[in-house]
Protein backbone atom coordinates (compact mmCIF):
# COMPACT_ATOMS: atom_id res chain seq x y z
CA UNK A 1 0.00 0.00 0.00
CA UNK A 2 1.74 3.51 -0.85
CA UNK A 3 1.28 6.12 1.27
CA UNK A 4 -0.04 9.82 0.69
CA UNK A 5 2.54 12.21 -0.26
CA UNK A 6 2.48 15.82 -1.74
CA UNK A 7 2.09 15.61 -5.80
CA UNK A 8 5.62 15.29 -7.13
CA UNK A 9 7.16 14.07 -4.26
CA UNK A 10 8.23 10.43 -4.25
CA UNK A 11 6.69 8.20 -2.03
CA UNK A 12 8.53 6.56 1.10
CA UNK A 13 9.76 3.06 0.57
CA UNK A 14 7.88 0.67 2.93
CA UNK A 15 8.74 -2.59 3.94
CA UNK A 16 7.07 -4.54 1.33
CA UNK A 17 8.72 -2.12 -0.85
CA UNK A 18 12.29 -2.74 -0.12
CA UNK A 19 12.17 -6.51 1.09
CA UNK A 20 10.15 -8.27 -1.52
CA UNK A 21 8.91 -11.77 -0.23
CA UNK A 22 8.43 -10.13 3.53
CA UNK A 23 6.01 -12.12 5.72
CA UNK A 24 5.25 -9.98 8.87
CA UNK A 25 3.60 -13.70 10.12
CA UNK A 26 6.92 -15.47 9.91
CA UNK A 27 9.11 -12.79 11.91
CA UNK A 28 10.16 -13.85 15.29
CA UNK A 29 9.13 -17.94 15.05
CA UNK A 30 7.92 -19.46 18.00
CA UNK A 31 10.69 -21.69 17.92
CA UNK A 32 13.58 -19.05 17.84
CA UNK A 33 11.61 -17.21 20.82
CA UNK A 34 11.36 -20.78 22.52
CA UNK A 35 15.52 -21.24 22.41
CA UNK A 36 15.79 -17.66 23.42
CA UNK A 37 13.89 -18.23 26.50
CA UNK A 38 15.01 -22.03 27.75
CA UNK A 39 18.87 -20.81 27.38
CA UNK A 40 18.33 -18.06 29.94
CA UNK A 41 19.49 -18.63 33.29
CA UNK A 42 16.22 -17.82 35.04
CA UNK A 43 14.35 -20.46 33.31
CA UNK A 44 16.97 -23.06 34.56
CA UNK A 45 16.85 -22.22 38.00
CA UNK A 46 12.78 -22.06 37.96
CA UNK A 47 13.28 -25.81 36.67
CA UNK A 48 15.78 -27.31 38.88
CA UNK A 49 14.10 -25.46 42.15
CA UNK A 50 10.68 -27.36 41.06
CA UNK A 51 12.59 -30.58 39.97
CA UNK A 52 14.34 -30.40 43.74
CA UNK A 53 10.88 -30.03 45.51
CA UNK A 54 10.07 -33.55 45.66
CA UNK A 55 13.06 -34.88 47.07
CA UNK A 56 12.95 -32.62 49.58
CA UNK A 57 9.49 -33.80 50.54
CA UNK A 58 10.55 -37.23 50.76
CA UNK A 59 13.62 -36.26 52.87
CA UNK A 60 11.17 -34.73 55.15
CA UNK A 61 9.57 -37.49 55.39
CA UNK A 62 12.06 -39.57 55.88
CA UNK A 63 13.94 -37.94 58.89
CA UNK A 64 10.24 -36.61 60.58
CA UNK A 65 8.46 -40.40 59.45
CA UNK A 66 5.06 -40.73 58.41
CA UNK A 67 2.17 -38.09 58.79
CA UNK A 68 -0.23 -38.93 60.60
CA UNK A 69 -3.91 -37.41 61.07
CA UNK A 70 -4.48 -34.87 63.82
CA UNK A 71 -8.19 -35.36 66.18
CA UNK A 72 -8.44 -38.18 63.90
CA UNK A 73 -8.90 -36.37 61.06
CA UNK A 74 -7.53 -37.23 57.97
CA UNK A 75 -6.18 -35.10 55.32
CA UNK A 76 -4.45 -35.77 51.64
CA UNK A 77 -1.15 -34.42 53.80
CA UNK A 78 -1.50 -37.60 55.88
CA UNK A 79 -1.76 -39.58 53.13
CA UNK A 80 1.57 -38.52 51.17
CA UNK A 81 3.29 -41.21 51.79
CA UNK A 82 0.38 -44.17 50.25
CA UNK A 83 1.67 -44.32 47.34
CA UNK A 84 2.92 -42.27 44.64
CA UNK A 85 -0.28 -41.14 42.94
CA UNK A 86 -0.70 -39.35 46.46
CA UNK A 87 2.93 -37.79 46.83
CA UNK A 88 2.20 -36.31 43.58
CA UNK A 89 -1.21 -35.10 44.87
CA UNK A 90 0.54 -33.55 48.04
CA UNK A 91 3.08 -32.14 45.90
CA UNK A 92 0.57 -30.04 43.84
CA UNK A 93 -1.42 -29.37 46.78
CA UNK A 94 1.68 -27.41 48.69
CA UNK A 95 2.65 -25.72 45.53
CA UNK A 96 -0.37 -24.65 43.77
CA UNK A 97 -1.06 -21.46 46.25
CA UNK A 98 2.02 -19.96 46.35
CA UNK A 99 4.98 -21.65 44.43
CA UNK A 100 3.49 -22.30 41.02
CA UNK A 101 2.70 -19.12 41.25
CA UNK A 102 6.42 -17.62 40.72
CA UNK A 103 6.79 -19.38 37.37
CA UNK A 104 3.84 -17.98 35.91
CA UNK A 105 4.51 -14.64 36.89
CA UNK A 106 8.11 -15.10 35.76
CA UNK A 107 7.38 -16.28 32.47
CA UNK A 108 5.08 -14.13 31.55
CA UNK A 109 6.13 -11.58 33.62
CA UNK A 110 9.28 -11.30 32.78
CA UNK A 111 9.27 -12.03 28.99
CA UNK A 112 8.55 -8.29 27.16
CA UNK A 113 9.96 -6.31 30.20
CA UNK A 114 13.54 -8.07 30.16
CA UNK A 115 13.51 -6.66 26.43
CA UNK A 116 12.90 -3.36 27.25
CA UNK A 117 15.38 -3.31 30.60
CA UNK A 118 18.22 -4.87 27.63
CA UNK A 119 17.19 -1.62 24.99
CA UNK A 120 16.62 -4.44 22.57
CA UNK A 121 13.29 -3.98 22.38
CA UNK A 122 12.89 -0.84 19.78
CA UNK A 123 15.64 -3.34 17.73
CA UNK A 124 12.77 -5.71 17.64
CA UNK A 125 10.23 -3.93 16.57
CA UNK A 126 12.94 -2.38 14.08
CA UNK A 127 13.18 -5.17 12.33
CA UNK A 128 10.31 -5.27 11.47
CA UNK A 129 8.33 -7.28 13.77
CA UNK A 130 5.10 -6.29 14.13
CA UNK A 131 3.48 -5.55 17.99
CA UNK A 132 0.75 -7.85 18.21
CA UNK A 133 3.21 -10.75 16.24
CA UNK A 134 5.68 -9.83 18.68
CA UNK A 135 3.50 -10.19 21.97
CA UNK A 136 1.97 -13.14 20.67
CA UNK A 137 5.01 -15.35 20.19
CA UNK A 138 6.36 -14.32 23.95
CA UNK A 139 2.98 -14.68 25.25
CA UNK A 140 2.33 -18.37 23.56
CA UNK A 141 5.78 -19.22 24.78
CA UNK A 142 5.73 -17.61 28.51
CA UNK A 143 2.37 -19.78 29.03
CA UNK A 144 4.29 -22.88 26.97
CA UNK A 145 6.57 -22.79 29.61
CA UNK A 146 4.03 -22.19 32.62
CA UNK A 147 2.57 -25.16 31.63
CA UNK A 148 5.62 -27.17 31.80
CA UNK A 149 6.91 -26.10 34.82
CA UNK A 150 3.14 -27.57 35.84
CA UNK A 151 3.78 -30.43 34.46
CA UNK A 152 7.23 -30.86 35.58
CA UNK A 153 6.33 -30.95 39.78
CA UNK A 154 4.01 -33.81 39.13
CA UNK A 155 5.85 -36.36 37.12
CA UNK A 156 9.15 -35.61 38.86
CA UNK A 157 7.07 -35.74 42.80
CA UNK A 158 5.00 -39.38 41.02
CA UNK A 159 8.94 -40.62 40.09
CA UNK A 160 9.90 -40.05 43.43
CA UNK A 161 6.60 -41.23 45.00
CA UNK A 162 7.03 -44.46 43.31
CA UNK A 163 10.55 -45.10 43.67
CA UNK A 164 10.18 -43.91 47.61
CA UNK A 165 6.51 -45.33 48.50
CA UNK A 166 5.36 -48.23 45.40
CA UNK A 167 3.08 -47.58 42.98
CA UNK A 168 -0.49 -48.00 43.68
CA UNK A 169 -3.59 -46.75 44.03
CA UNK A 170 -4.43 -42.83 45.18
CA UNK A 171 -5.74 -43.28 48.66
CA UNK A 172 -8.70 -40.47 49.18
CA UNK A 173 -8.69 -39.00 52.82
CA UNK A 174 -12.80 -39.51 52.67
CA UNK A 175 -12.27 -42.94 52.32
CA UNK A 176 -12.02 -45.31 49.68
CA UNK A 177 -9.28 -44.88 46.74
CA UNK A 178 -8.93 -44.47 42.80
CA UNK A 179 -7.27 -47.12 40.65
CA UNK A 180 -3.94 -45.78 38.89
CA UNK A 181 -5.26 -45.34 35.79
CA UNK A 182 -8.38 -42.96 36.95
CA UNK A 183 -5.88 -41.73 39.67
CA UNK A 184 -3.41 -40.59 36.63
CA UNK A 185 -6.21 -39.15 34.66
CA UNK A 186 -7.57 -37.29 37.36
CA UNK A 187 -4.21 -35.98 38.41
CA UNK A 188 -3.72 -34.82 34.88
CA UNK A 189 -7.23 -32.78 35.25
CA UNK A 190 -5.83 -31.54 38.61
CA UNK A 191 -2.92 -30.14 36.38
CA UNK A 192 -5.04 -28.31 33.85
CA UNK A 193 -7.11 -27.04 36.34
CA UNK A 194 -4.62 -25.46 38.37
CA UNK A 195 -2.61 -23.98 34.84
CA UNK A 196 -5.91 -22.43 34.28
CA UNK A 197 -7.05 -20.78 37.30
CA UNK A 198 -3.21 -19.32 37.41
CA UNK A 199 -3.91 -17.45 33.87
CA UNK A 200 -5.08 -14.12 35.86
CA UNK A 201 -1.69 -14.34 37.21
CA UNK A 202 -0.50 -14.60 33.83
CA UNK A 203 -2.54 -12.07 32.79
CA UNK A 204 -1.54 -9.91 35.19
CA UNK A 205 2.50 -10.01 34.77
CA UNK A 206 1.81 -10.03 30.63
CA UNK A 207 -0.13 -6.93 30.96
CA UNK A 208 2.35 -5.34 33.41
CA UNK A 209 5.77 -6.12 31.42
CA UNK A 210 4.01 -4.30 28.87
CA UNK A 211 4.11 -0.98 31.06
CA UNK A 212 7.10 -1.28 32.98
CA UNK A 213 10.94 -1.54 31.45
CA UNK A 214 11.76 -3.11 34.97
CA UNK A 215 10.86 -6.95 34.67
CA UNK A 216 11.10 -7.39 38.70
CA UNK A 217 8.13 -4.86 39.09
CA UNK A 218 6.25 -6.62 36.49
CA UNK A 219 7.24 -10.25 38.26
CA UNK A 220 6.75 -8.69 41.72
CA UNK A 221 3.37 -7.18 40.84
CA UNK A 222 1.49 -10.21 39.85
CA UNK A 223 2.82 -12.24 42.65
CA UNK A 224 1.85 -9.11 44.89
CA UNK A 225 -1.51 -8.91 43.56
CA UNK A 226 -2.10 -12.40 43.80
CA UNK A 227 -1.03 -12.73 47.52
CA UNK A 228 -3.77 -9.87 47.74
CA UNK A 229 -6.69 -12.26 46.11
CA UNK A 230 -6.05 -14.55 48.72
CA UNK A 231 -5.91 -12.41 52.12
CA UNK A 232 -9.24 -10.96 50.41
CA UNK A 233 -10.65 -14.26 50.07
CA UNK A 234 -9.63 -14.95 53.78
CA UNK A 235 -11.72 -12.51 54.69
CA UNK A 236 -14.70 -14.32 55.62
CA UNK A 237 -16.75 -10.99 55.90
CA UNK A 238 -16.84 -10.14 52.75
CA UNK A 239 -19.19 -13.31 52.03
CA UNK A 240 -19.95 -13.80 48.57
CA UNK A 241 -17.57 -10.80 47.06
CA UNK A 242 -15.12 -13.85 47.55
CA UNK A 243 -16.95 -15.87 44.91
CA UNK A 244 -15.87 -13.36 42.18
CA UNK A 245 -12.11 -13.84 43.55
CA UNK A 246 -9.56 -16.31 41.34
CA UNK A 247 -8.04 -17.16 44.76
CA UNK A 248 -11.45 -18.60 46.00
CA UNK A 249 -11.71 -21.58 43.67
CA UNK A 250 -7.95 -22.29 43.25
CA UNK A 251 -8.15 -25.48 45.39
CA UNK A 252 -11.38 -26.66 43.45
CA UNK A 253 -9.31 -29.48 41.83
CA UNK A 254 -9.63 -31.17 45.21
CA UNK A 255 -13.25 -31.78 43.90
CA UNK A 256 -11.44 -33.99 41.09
CA UNK A 257 -9.91 -36.29 43.51
CA UNK A 258 -12.99 -37.87 44.87
CA UNK A 259 -14.57 -41.14 44.18
CA UNK A 260 -17.53 -39.23 42.58
CA UNK A 261 -15.70 -36.36 41.29
CA UNK A 262 -17.89 -32.74 41.19
CA UNK A 263 -17.18 -30.15 38.68
CA UNK A 264 -19.45 -27.59 39.42
CA UNK A 265 -16.84 -25.46 41.49
CA UNK A 266 -13.37 -26.03 39.23
CA UNK A 267 -16.11 -24.82 35.76
CA UNK A 268 -17.09 -21.56 37.90
CA UNK A 269 -13.53 -21.03 38.84
CA UNK A 270 -12.11 -21.68 35.33
CA UNK A 271 -14.86 -19.53 33.81
CA UNK A 272 -13.70 -16.23 36.29
CA UNK A 273 -10.04 -16.94 35.71
CA UNK A 274 -10.65 -17.27 31.73
CA UNK A 275 -12.58 -14.12 31.78
CA UNK A 276 -10.23 -12.19 33.88
CA UNK A 277 -7.21 -13.47 32.07
CA UNK A 278 -8.92 -12.34 28.32
CA UNK A 279 -9.55 -8.82 29.47
CA UNK A 280 -5.71 -8.79 30.92
CA UNK A 281 -4.18 -9.86 27.71
CA UNK A 282 -6.71 -7.63 25.71
CA UNK A 283 -5.11 -5.13 27.58
CA UNK A 284 -2.08 -5.72 27.37
CA UNK A 285 -2.38 -6.16 23.49
CA UNK A 286 -4.20 -2.89 23.31
CA UNK A 287 -1.92 -0.68 25.50
CA UNK A 288 1.05 -2.01 23.46
CA UNK A 289 0.25 -1.00 20.29
CA UNK A 290 -0.31 3.03 21.37
CA UNK A 291 3.08 2.68 23.19
CA UNK A 292 5.71 4.83 22.35
CA UNK A 293 8.45 2.61 22.74
CA UNK A 294 11.90 4.10 23.20
CA UNK A 295 14.11 1.27 25.13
Amino acid sequence: MSTLTEPGTPAEPTARDTAPGYRPGHTLPLRVELVRQLKRRRTLVMGAVLAVLPFVLAVAFAIGGEPGGRNERITLMDTATASGANFAAVNLFVSAGFLLVIPVALFCGDTVASEAGWSSLRYLLAAPVPRARLLWSKLVVGLGLSLAAMLLLPLVALAVGTAAYGWGPLRIPTGGSLDTATAAQRLLIVVAYVFVSQLVTAGLAFWLSTRTDAPLGAVGGAVGLTIVGNVLDAVTALGHWRDFLPAHWQFAWADAVQPRPEWSGMIQGSALSITYALVLFALAFRGFSRKDVVS
